[in-house]
């Protein structure tokens, strides 16, 4: 995605952040605050500099161990981390930046002998038939598992949608979490964009985003059919960044959907909510800058629950509810099972490389 003019791109903040890491010394084995807006990187600039210091590399001729660490090393020093004699084998492999790194000459993704973690990032490099790095993908275990066609993980996380009355629509979290309270503002932030990083007192209090949601009720999209889950939820997407004053619809396909706002969307035509690999009570941070100096969790997300009815033909928002992930299973019963299978082993859309 490109920047708007005046905007500094994901691969401008992620070269500035390249170079605070190259002076601190660091290792890829010393942990680093997730967040920190010196030292970490977040998924859009780490995936920018791989893409830009990476894509080309040649891995001609090389046995799979020699290329493997050969691939590792040229990640170090993208990152600008010293690169290592050899490399421990934890996990992950870059424990400062939460990160794995995967080399892909086809669509068949495994991990052995541990999970599929969901705060995770994991780098999948593609290699051309030539043997050259030719793409870079970053995403999180979470978005890995909402990939898979294959059938090979086992049910997600998911809730009870228990519906209220006909045309509800009700704020079940009436104050935002401690965290969020403490950056929030009424100045907003003009000329912003749904996809932008939250920054203090640009993220409205909850009360004041349900007053401009709540408007959703009553109004309608067109169904794209039963098979299109995602581009029903896009549509949806539009509709909430349109309400919030956004001048343009954008997604980055990352978490939450409305980034500048923390706020993850939720488009429910049956009771099953289905939630991923993060539960919306984690305390686990999520992957964006600290706030000035708040660290953002899951939990301290605000979740747009939108109850509709299709026929079809056209989907109608009949009900509206927004709750804190804090409070989330207050409201909406969580199901009990698994997460993941053990070994995991999965088949890579065919456009992966290309989103």
């Amino acid at each position: 995605m490109t920047a708007p003019t005046g905007v500094p791109s994901p691969l401008d903040r992620g070269r500035r952040i390249v170079s605070n890491l190259r002076a601190s010394n660091l290792t890829i084995y010393d942990p680093i605050t997730i967040g920190d807006p010196r030292l970490w990187l977040p998924a859009p600039e780490l995936e920018a500099v791989l893409r830009d210091l990476i894509v080309g590399l040649d891995l001609n001729g090389l046995p799979l161990r020699s290329r493997s660490k050969k691939v590792k090393e040229h990640v170090a020093a993208a990152l600008g981390y010293p690169v290592p004699t050899s490399f421990k084998k934890t996990q992950p492999r870059f424990v400062g930046q939460n990160c794995d790194v995967y080399t892909q000459k086809a669509t068949n993704f495994q991990v052995w002998n541990e999970e599929l973690n969901p705060t995770r990032r994991y780098a999948l490099l593609h290699v051309s038939p030539d043997h050259v790095v030719d793409a870079v993908k970053v995403v999180t275990g979470e978005r890995l598992a909402e990939l898979d066609t294959t059938g090979t993980l086992t049910q997600k996380y998911q809730a009870r949608f228990i519906p209220g009355a006909l045309n509800d629509v009700e704020l079940l979290s009436p104050v935002d979490t401690p965290a969020v309270r403490a950056i929030t503002g009424t100045s907003g932030a003009p000329g912003a964009r749904s996809v932008d990083y939250p920054s203090v007192g640009a993220v409205r209090p909850i009360a004041e985003i349900f007053a401009a949601l709540r408007t959703l009720a009553g109004q309608s999209f067109r169904d794209r059919g039963y098979t299109q889950d995602r581009n029903r939820g896009g549509d949806l997407h539009r509709l909430v960044c349109t309400a919030l004053g956004y001048a343009d619809f954008e997604d980055d396909g990352s978490c939450p959907d409305v980034k500048h706002q923390l706020l993850e969307i939720k488009l429910q035509t049956s009771p099953t909510i289905d939630l991923g690999l993060v539960c919306p009570n984690s305390n686990d941070p999520l992957d964006i800058p600290l706030v000035g100096t708040t660290q953002i969790r899951h939990a301290d997300l605000r979740y747009l629950i939108v109850g509709a009815r299709t026929d079809g033909a056209t989907v109608t928002i009949e009900r509206v509810y927004l709750v804190t992930g804090e409070h989330f299973f207050s409201h909406f019963p969580q199901f009990g099972g698994k997460v993941l299978n053990k070994k995991l082993q999965m088949h890579l859309p065919a456009r992966f490389f290309d989103d």
